[in-house]
């Protein structure tokens, strides 16, 4: 057969080789228009994921700087647990709160509180900051406004302030400090459980729950303890004053309604933060200057401790001292 003859029509050989090439391209064709398609998903996936980190990412409160621009109250709130790891940090309140007093629109300040207590150390830095910040503007009055609850560190924080103000139904007081462990003696006698520390130091296991209980160690804690309570003590008494009623339960830890806070002199009156901004300081208008921690880094704060490490921190069972 002569190939170069055009009349002579291509064997099957020939058809199959060109339709084996024709399937191929058409094969290479589509899979390029595929790779094409999902690299194009991909990429808007990628930008819509850097767009909500963004978003997360992104300060909560940016109205200061233009609303700051006429007169007004500032409204700095404590909420939640007192503590280094959350919003109601000294480093986030003081923060909040420099801003404020430095803000020349600035008339009058109130301190919204809504928290059980929490770090003596956190609480204490508050206070302190406080203190500095009537004295360097004395014009500018700070008054603390207790929601639900302002207890503990709480209350130590509100102290510092001119005028504590409560609703009748909150909750006030618990002046006093505590601390939380267990003891696992009888259990791991029982489980057949052999502890074994080692230590360099012969109080390194101090208090250590897997042994029994040692007269000295909770006589030595219990000295701390009240040291720390006297802290607490002699900041209220200096905050409030003649204010206080002579009642020796007053430091004894229990909690108290607003309405009876007033009577023992724990709270001035009873009011609202609105009705302080409008009929205590003068301003209605209100500026809230509140630090608050962006999502993105709360979520990756989340990342940085197990679930059970979060609950046994936030439950005070970490041996950590605590307002309550």
């Amino acid at each position: 057969m002569n190939d170069s003859n055009p009349n002579v029509s291509p064997s099957s050989d020939d058809r199959w080789a060109r339709d084996t090439l024709t399937r191929l391209a058409l094969a290479a064709v589509t899979e390029q228009r595929r790779a094409r398609r999902w690299g194009i998903f991909f990429k808007f996936l990628f930008f819509a994921y850097l767009a909500v980190l963004l978003a997360l990412a992104w300060p909560d409160n940016l109205s200061t700087a233009t609303a700051s621009t006429k007169r007004h109250t500032a409204l700095v709130r404590v909420e939640g647990l007192i503590s280094s790891s959350t919003e109601a940090s000294a480093k986030n309140v003081i923060e909040a709160l420099r801003k404020a007093f430095k803000d020349t629109n600035t008339v009058g300040v109130v301190l919204e509180i809504n928290s059980p207590g929490g770090s003596p150390v956190q609480s204490g830095e508050i206070y302190d900051e406080i203190q500095k910040l009537r004295q360097q503007y004395p014009k500018i009055p700070i008054h603390a406004v207790t929601s639900d609850v302002c207890a503990s560190g709480g209350y130590y924080i509100a102290a510092a302030t001119q005028n504590i103000y409560a609703n009748k139904a909150s909750i006030v007081g618990s002046i006093g400090v505590r601390m939380d462990s267990f003891g696992f003696t009888e259990a791991i006698a029982k489980l057949g459980v052999e502890r074994r520390a080692y230590t360099a130091g012969s109080n390194k296991d101090f208090l250590d729950p897997f042994k029994p209980v040692n007269p000295a160690e909770v006589q030595h804690l219990q000295g701390m303890l009240d040291a720390i309570h006297q802290q607490f003590m002699t900041a209220v008494k200096q905050g409030r004053g003649e204010r206080l009623k002579e009642n020796p339960d007053i430091f004894s830890g229990l909690m108290w309604t607003g309405e009876q806070g007033v009577e023992l002199g724990l709270v001035d009156a009873l009011g609202s933060t609105r009705y302080v901004a409008e009929e205590v300081i003068g301003e209605k208008t209100m500026l809230d200057y509140t630090k608050r921690t962006g999502w993105m880094e709360r979520l990756l704060d989340g990342t940085e401790m197990s679930l059970g490490a979060a609950l046994i921190k936030e439950l005070g069972w970490d041996g950590t001292v605590q307002w309550r």
